[in-house]
């Protein structure tokens, strides 16, 4: 039977938190970005609420392709913007660096429990923002004569899920709080280089990328600070104290416009 145009199609089974976990566990990118896209519509019209998943996904088994192949940090090649492969590398990291972002959105929906409504609407935007940064990415690597999964990446963003799996305030202060901030500080000089070479299609796709993150790091600031609050600890000295439990060190430059409007106190990242 064909349904009328406004008809709504039906709802996929589960709850918020089940469906995340659903997506998360999807292998094919673009079907990853439809169950995403049907969650938020089924969410926003009241057809789903936050649930508890009979059981939770390995958080070390995201569905993700077989390519790209994954390397250590040190096997990967410097990118230089005055070479169109070295612009397809460049173009390729980010892209690498999104389609795992996706993934940690949904894990932060999926993994998390007895939190507010707000958090778990919070973080389905997050992987629907991403999920988009990661096509126009892929689109301009077509555009370019590349792919997705060409060149090898490494793991280092979803290895920060496997570290914080088992507490949301160390996830929301060590992936938004510290591995996305730093794209905050690292993107302008991309989009400079980049601009630099005339390559204003993939500057405009960078522009996009980073609004939309400024929007991502406040997200997981406030968390943070809720989460905190909720345990009466002080938020300054908590974030320090996870930096140096993690052997994680802050370096300069910092876009300190970008982190003021993310949410981040003055001094609060001051290097460490």
């Amino acid at each position: 039977m064909i349904r009328p145009a406004d008809d709504p199609p039906p709802s996929a089974p589960g709850g918020v938190r089940t469906r995340a976990g659903d997506a998360l566990t999807t292998v094919d990118l673009a079907a990853k970005a439809a169950l995403i896209t049907a969650l938020r519509r089924d969410r926003l019209a009241g057809r789903c609420d936050v649930d508890d998943p009979t059981e939770l996904v390995a958080v070390t088994r995201p569905g993700r392709p077989e390519r790209p192949e994954l390397v250590a940090p040190r096997a990967l090649a410097k990118r230089s913007v005055h070479t169109p492969d070295g612009r397809v590398a460049l173009i390729h990291a980010v892209a690498h660096i999104e389609a795992n972002a996706v993934n940690l959105a949904l894990d932060a929906v999926h993994r998390f429990g007895d939190l507010p409504d707000a958090y778990y609407d919070d973080w389905l935007q997050v992987a629907a923002e991403e999920a988009r940064h990661f096509a126009l990415l892929r689109d301009r690597l077509v555009d370019l004569g590349a792919a997705y999964g060409d060149l090898p990446a490494h793991d280092g963003l979803w290895a920060a899920a496997v570290r914080t799996a088992d507490d949301p305030l160390r996830r929301m202060a060590l992936v938004p709080r510290v591995l996305e901030a730093r794209g905050l500080d690292v993107t302008p000089d991309m989009i400079e280089r980049l601009r630099s070479v005339g390559d204003d299609a993939t500057v405009a796709v960078l522009e996009v990328i980073l609004r939309d993150e400024v929007g991502h790091v406040a997200i997981g600031t406030r968390w943070f600070r809720w989460l905190c609050d909720a345990r009466g600890l002080d938020p300054a000295t908590t974030f320090r104290r996870l930096l140096t439990e993690e052997g994680v060190r802050l370096v300069a430059p910092f876009n300190d416009e970008a982190r003021r409007a993310a949410g981040f106190e003055p001094g609060e990242y001051a290097p460490t």
